[in-house]
């Protein structure tokens, strides 16, 4: 028998919660799916697979195990009164569209102006894989990035940009190779100063 899985949180408003299925029971909807697919699950090559498949599920979507708050929780105040930008540009993520189950990844660049302190660099490294180990949309994820920065870091403003391929369109439907989607969003100084705008397209080689 497996070991009783706590129900998960949701992402719905209501913050409902639900009963995690089993890991025989995932399996198992692996299986189904093979075979919609109009494949044998019990061939040789494809016997380990709902396994396999469970087991990298366990990784791609370990953002929902995963805290914002504990990763942004730790910061320096002994920055020789440095009080000006922080930019992390070139983030690599990977995450998996909510309405296909197809990857979709880019690169992630996160601007602050601090305010009481700042975070260790490879923290908003870490920030951006809590919410892209999960089904998304870029433009949620981008949502995300920044209130978790704005809740947790409270900075006099912060920008974040997400750019990235979507499998969805490039491997069905439509099937447009090399486009590349572009979301951002501003807080603080950054949405207030224009001039604070062009400063971080710039450095971020956008402008």
């Amino acid at each position: 028998m497996d070991a009783q899985v706590k129900p998960l949180k949701t992402l719905t408003p209501a913050n409902e919660t639900f009963e995690r299925p089993s890991r025989e029971e995932a399996e198992a909807a692996v299986r189904t799916l093979i075979a919609w697919a109009g494949d044998d699950p019990n061939r040789e090559g494809l016997l380990d697979t709902p396994a396999r498949v469970t087991k990298a599920y366990g990784e791609l979507f370990a953002g929902y195990e995963q805290d914002a708050g504990e990763v942004l929780s730790k910061t320096f105040k002994e920055v020789g009164g440095y009080d000006d930008l922080v930019l992390v540009k070139g983030i690599p993520f990977y995450a998996h569209c909510e309405h296909h189950m197809v990857p979709f990844f880019g690169q992630a660049h996160i601007a602050y102006l601090p305010h009481d302190g700042v975070v260790g660099l490879s923290k908003l490294a870490r920030l951006v894989e809590v919410f892209a180990r999960r089904l998304q949309t870029q433009e949620t994820m981008t949502a995300q990035i920044i209130d978790a920065i704005n809740e947790n870091l409270g900075p006099r403003g912060a920008a974040v940009m997400l750019e990235a391929e979507h499998m969805c369109m490039t491997m069905r439907g439509v099937r447009a190779h090399d486009v590349k989607t572009v979301t951002h969003r501003f807080t603080g100084v950054f949405a207030e100063d224009r001039v604070e705008q062009d400063r971080f397209f710039a450095m971020v080689g956008q402008r």
